[in-house]
Formats: structure tokens, sequence, C-alpha cells
């Protein structure tokens, strides 16, 4: 898998996070690893943006940000609104593709869900990992209201020929309620496609060193990492020992 495209089901429900800790595990096997955030938007010419957060996290990897828009909006408006030129998949393809000639691993991490538009034309990031034949790896939360947004994003994947990679919960609760529990054995029907992780909540504010040790026993070996599916399901059973 020398080409991964990251989204979500929305913002906020770890891209970033999990972009690094994909990142993390692959670096702990000895691959080299590009990082690459086509739009960033709600951030400052000074400020730190997802791929060097990624880095921070991660380790020694590759970042390239190849549009930056001050409002944090979706890049179509944000670039409408600054005065900007928009991002064309094409760019994102050509993008990666350079960095896969020099890397063993190239993360493409989007700009909030699947269909947020870079453009007037209203292309998105689905429209990048197509020019790509890249899979794609879902982040999603872990409660109430998750299953519906999975279905609609792995639905607007299998519309277009796309492969759903899995699904990684970007912040797994300490204290899992019913909804999240169950979510364990439901995600994978909604998406179609394996569960490939759960990183804690928090996993983005611990020290760097902890977070590249722990990485791996967040994501399963698809990911690089040693997680377990079955097992890590088994102990939140609500029907049994582990609820």
């Amino acid at each position: 898998m020398p080409m991964l495209v990251i989204t979500g089901t929305g913002t906020e429900v770890g891209k970033t996070v999990t972009t690094a800790a994909v990142a993390a595990g692959a670096l702990a096997r000895g691959m080299s690893v590009a990082v690459l955030k086509p739009a960033q938007t709600g951030v400052g010419e000074d400020e730190r943006g997802d791929a060097t957060e990624v880095a921070r996290l991660a380790g020694a990897v590759t970042t390239v940000e190849l549009a930056r828009y001050p409002d944090p909006l979706a890049p179509a408006t944000a670039a409408r609104r600054a005065g900007m030129a928009v991002l064309r998949p094409r760019e994102v393809a050509e993008a990666a593709e350079k960095l896969a000639a020099d890397h063993d691993l190239v993360l493409v991490e989007g700009a909030g869900g699947l269909l947020v538009r870079f453009d007037e034309l209203g292309t998105t990031i689905a429209d990048a990992a197509r020019l790509l034949s890249a899979p794609v790896l879902l982040v999603a939360p872990a409660g109430l209201g998750t299953l519906n947004s999975t279905a609609l994003t792995a639905e607007a994947l299998g519309a277009r020929g796309l492969e759903c990679a899995g699904v990684v919960i970007g912040s797994w609760p300490s204290v899992p309620d019913l909804a999240a529990r169950c979510n364990l054995t439901d995600l994978p029907g909604a998406a179609g496609a394996p569960l490939l992780g759960a990183l804690p909540q928090g996993a983005g504010q611990l020290p760097p060193a902890e977070f590249r040790g722990r990485a791996a026993s967040w994501l399963a070996p698809r990911l690089y990492g040693t997680w377990d599916a079955e097992a890590f399901s088994r102990g939140y059973d609500p029907d049994g020992a582990g609820s």
C-alpha cells in the first residue's frame, strides 16, 4: 500500500492524529514516509498546520502542503473569500506521485469530509484518490450518529469506484457509552470495510516519544500496527463482562 488517502466522516474526527499514528507505525518498520496536506484551512501563515503536527508526533516524515487559506472553511469557500487560487485534484495527484517516487508510503490527508469542495466545479479529495487509484482510509467518531455518516461516506466512495481500506475510530473515549461499544460491532457493516484501529481520546496530547511508542498498539497490521479488532471489541462487549 504505497499510497493512502485519509478522510473523515466530518471535521474534528481525528484525521490528523490518525495520519500521525499511521506514519509512526510505518517509520517504526523502517519505511520512508511522506505526508501531503493538499489544502490547509483556518491557519495563518506562521501557524502550525496539520502536516507539521503529523511530523511533530510521528517523527522524520517529509511534509508537503499545497495550499493554505486563512478562513476555517471548505477549501473552495476559503479560497474564494481570500481571493486565492483554488486547488485542483490533478495538482494533488501530481504532488502525491512525485512523493511516491522517493518514499515507501505517501499519506494524503484531506480537509473535513470526503465531499468537501476544492473548487467551483465541486471536485473533492475523492477525485484526487480516483486519479491516484489509491485506497481511502475513513476516520470516524466513536459515538451516536457515526453509523449514518460512515455509511453515507462509504456509499459515496463506492459510487466513485474507490476502495474503502477500512475505518479507524479517531478518538476512543476512556469511558465509552453504550452507543460507542455497540459501534465496534456495527461500524464495519456500515462501512463495508474492516475496523482497523481505535485511537485513545487525547492521543494527540501525548509527548511525541510516548505517541510513537504506543501508535502501533492503536492500529491493525494493515496500518503497520498490532491492534486486534476482535480482541478490542470483546473487551467492550455491551452484553458481556467487558461492559
